[in-house]
This record gives structure tokens, sequence and C-alpha cells, in this order.
């Protein structure tokens, strides 16, 4: 990958190694699969939508960011 920029690399890239790893679990709902940072132990933040059906992305529920409330069971299978 090739990234061109007028600003130093130093100052692109700085905190780069700091960030810590996103940790996402896949959460099946129907006919999609959503990728959720858990971010307490009923809860999740929606970061991607994976689904067959079109109607689902237009859905402002399914949006990334959303608060997503599951069943611990569901969660991390």
């Amino acid at each position: 990958m090739i990234f061109y920029s007028v600003m130093p690399m130093e100052v692109v890239f700085e905190g780069m190694d700091q960030l810590e790893k996103q940790v996402l679990q896949e959460l099946p709902v129907g006919e999609a699969t959503m990728l959720v940072q858990q971010t307490g132990p009923y809860e999740g933040r929606l970061v991607r939508l994976i689904s067959p059906n079109p109607q689902d992305y237009l859905n402002p529920a399914y949006a990334p960011g959303q608060v997503i409330r599951f069943r611990p069971e569901r969660f991390g299978e």
C-alpha cells in the first residue's frame, strides 16, 4: 500500500502503536451478521453489518455505532 501525504510520516502515524486491538464478536440476527464490540456484560456497539438483504442497511437500528443489547448466551458463540 502506498500512502501519499504532505505531512511527515511521524505526524500521520503518531500513536498508531498505542492503539488497542478491537476484539469483535459475530452476532447472528436472522439472515444478517453483526460485528459487535462488547462494551458491557449485556451490550455492545455495532461496528459492521453483513447482510444479503439490502433493506437491512437502510434500517437505522442496524447503523454502525448503535448500541445492541443481547442475551449473554447468544454473544460470543
